[in-house]
């Protein structure tokens, strides 16, 4: 299989990427950004792209693979509306659009988050943000496409956060963390479990389009 990644720098998408790397049946990473992974590996190539809203430029990079995973994303505190809306749909829209026209047996697997707004009508400005994606991504006729709703993430394997406190509160509660992440998997995963996860519903399918946290530690 081959596969697009986008995120890779990102706490999500470094996770994915490492399972993707270590994953045999996996032949070749093209990993999309606006700055190099920091990885080395023979499977792994990249291309960094500044314009996330316009992929003309790098179409002939982007054909001839069999899924997307797809994990940018930033959060909605104190950001402007309008940009996170931009961030959010836009450019993945643009990606997605892009991607399913090179390559329409491609699947398509999204990162969103535990509680997204699949109204669209809600009271949560990111969530209904975030419904209003899966939704315009589940009607693209990609082979499939998968939502992927994760609560809390453990990170493992080195896998960081860029935000140094933020890495600083994952050290101090890892024992935490990894007992919920094997006792409350409808509220916790691991970054290993969401990459392997996302990787055998990219090759195998699965009967739901969307996934929540115990649907991942599930399969």
């Amino acid at each position: 299989m081959k596969v697009i990644l986008f995120g890779a720098t990102g706490m999500v998408g470094q996770g994915v990427l490492r399972e993707c790397l270590v994953d045999a049946g996996i032949e070749r990473v093209l990993a999309v950004g606006r700055s190099p992974a920091g990885v080395q590996h023979a499977k792994l190539h990249e291309v960094l792209h500044d314009n996330f809203t316009d992929f003309s430029a790098i179409e002939s990079e982007l054909a001839g693979y069999d899924a997307c995973f797809f994990c940018l994303g930033v959060s909605s505190i104190g950001m402007d509306a309008e940009r996170y809306r931009h961030l959010t749909y836009d450019v993945t829209m643009a990606a997605a659009n892009t991607l399913v026209r090179l390559n329409p047996g491609m699947v398509f697997t999204y990162v969103t988050g535990r509680g997204t707004d699949s109204t669209e009508q809600g009271g949560v400005r990111w969530a209904r943000v975030k419904g209003k994606t899966e939704n315009d991504l589940l009607k693209l006729p990609f082979k499939a496409a998968y939502m992927f709703r994760p609560a809390g993430i453990q990170p493992l394997h080195g896998v960081r956060s860029k935000t140094g406190w933020v890495n600083a509160i994952y050290v101090v509660t890892a024992p935490l963390l990894s007992y919920l992440a094997r006792t409350a998997p409808s509220y916790m995963t691991t970054s290993e479990q969401l990459g392997r996860a996302m990787i055998k519903v990219a090759r195998d399918g699965y009967p739901k389009r969307v996934l929540e946290s115990e649907d991942i530690n599930a399969i």
